[in-house]
């Protein structure tokens, strides 16, 4: 069989006589190949760059000859624009029509769910990915057409409105292996080199594939199983039930109740929300990191193992202490702002960290500051944040609210 994404599940079936475990499916890079690249000559850190940069070069792709297509290896900077007034203005993914297949699932779960024997979370409704090989090509297909043009630049951007924005919605159709990685970035390489595409919105989106996607899958076995327990923060506090019911209408802060409803209607959101919302205010409040690895992996529809344990461990949570990520994505309501829409007719005001109406996120990131100072002040990208919250003259205040806030919805 091929290889299984979990380390329960490998130690199952090598334990099992007469099957042989083959290499795992749905990622460019082997894992003898990136085993090669880590222990390679010089290597102190495993970067995402460093592995992206090989990557980009073993599988010739956006390479003009020894060099990178379009003259950088990287357009990340021109990729984190806010959302333009109007919004995008690009088709969303088109739902795939159900047949038999999908309403037998459905009783089948509806059944199962009555009788006790299994609990799910969130809402029913039409699917929304594809699940066969033809569905999963006609949304590569649109995808490329419709949305890649306009991706790169607002990558990084949230609108209320549109939860899909320019995004490809490919993820699942991926970790079930209903698309190659490779695949997916030559057509979006086509698309540049027919120029249907520019190269910022392409180069991303390729980094996204055979960068963070890859790169994430082989640091979930190059780390080890002990990995997902790292709590290098101490974070103890549990997951308030507003948070694990998806209660969005428990919430006043309206990024924060977007975030939950989109993930209670789609078990989707993409990876800006994830990260600066969601895993942001987890992070700011000293949630176990553990607890909120396993929220992660429960709500999403494509929340693998292997996809939330080095996602959140690391790079959301900051558990391991900076294996993955140099510095905690942490931000205040001022990040929010300038990336959404949110804040204009939200209860709370960015800028403000005290009374009724600070912002949750503001407050709560110069608290988890203060709650880090000593292990921060020796990080290059966090002493000066570390600085800036000592000259506060509102600080005891500030972090006299968050401890009255508590497990409370914001």
């Amino acid at each position: 069989m091929c290889g299984p994404t979990t380390f329960a599940a490998n130690r199952l079936v090598e334990s099992l006589p007469q099957v042989t475990v083959l290499p795992s499916r749905g990622f460019a890079a082997s894992a003898e190949e990136f085993q090669a690249w880590a222990r390679g000559r010089g290597r102190r850190r495993l970067l995402l760059e460093d592995f992206y940069r090989d990557a980009r070069v073993r599988f010739r792709v956006l390479m003009d000859g020894d060099d990178p297509a379009g003259g950088r290896w990287n357009f990340d900077h021109e990729n984190r624009e806010p959302p333009p007034e109007g919004g995008l203005n690009v088709p969303p993914p088109k739902r795939p029509a159900e047949d038999d297949i999908d309403e037998q699932v459905r009783a089948d779960l509806d059944a199962w769910a009555k009788a006790g024997e299994v609990r799910f979370t969130g809402q029913d409704g039409p699917r929304e990915f594809p699940v066969t090989r033809p569905e999963a090509l006609a949304a590569l297909r649109a995808f490329v057409r419709d949305r890649l043009p306009a991706f790169g630049p607002q990558q990084d951007a949230m609108l209320a409105a549109d939860p899909v924005l320019a995004h490809s919605h490919l993820s699942p159709a991926l970790n079930l292996g209903l698309l190659d990685p490779l695949e997916c970035v030559r057509a979006a390489e086509q698309a540049y080199r027919d120029g249907d595409a520019p190269i910022g919105s392409v180069e991303g989106f390729t980094r996204q594939i055979i960068g963070w996607r890859d790169y994430v899958w082989h640091l979930y076995w190059h780390f080890g199983d002990d990995y997902r327990h790292r709590n290098q923060l101490r974070a103890r506090r549990t997951l308030p039930d507003w948070f694990t019911g998806l209660d969005a209408g428990a919430v006043r802060a309206r990024c924060l109740s977007d975030a939950l409803a989109q993930v209670n209607e789609h078990g989707y959101a993409h990876h800006i929300i994830r990260l600066m919302v969601l895993g942001n205010y987890a992070l700011q409040r000293g949630w176990n990191p553990a607890e909120v690895t396993e929220w992660f992996h429960t709500n999403f529809v494509d929340g693998y193992d292997w996809v939330m344990v080095p996602n959140v461990v690391g790079m959301s949570q900051h558990a391991d202490g900076g294996l993955m990520a140099t510095k905690p994505y942490a931000g205040g309501g001022a990040y929010i702002n300038r990336m959404s829409d949110y804040c204009g007719d939200c209860r709370y005001r960015p800028s403000v960290r005290v009374g009724e109406d600070a912002c949750p996120f503001t407050a709560g990131y110069w608290a988890f500051i203060d709650r880090h100072a000593e292990q921060f002040a020796g990080n290059p990208r966090m002493s000066r944040s570390v600085q800036g919250a000592a000259r506060l003259k509102d600080l005891d205040d500030v972090v006299a609210q968050e401890r009255k806030r508590g497990s409370a919805p914001p």
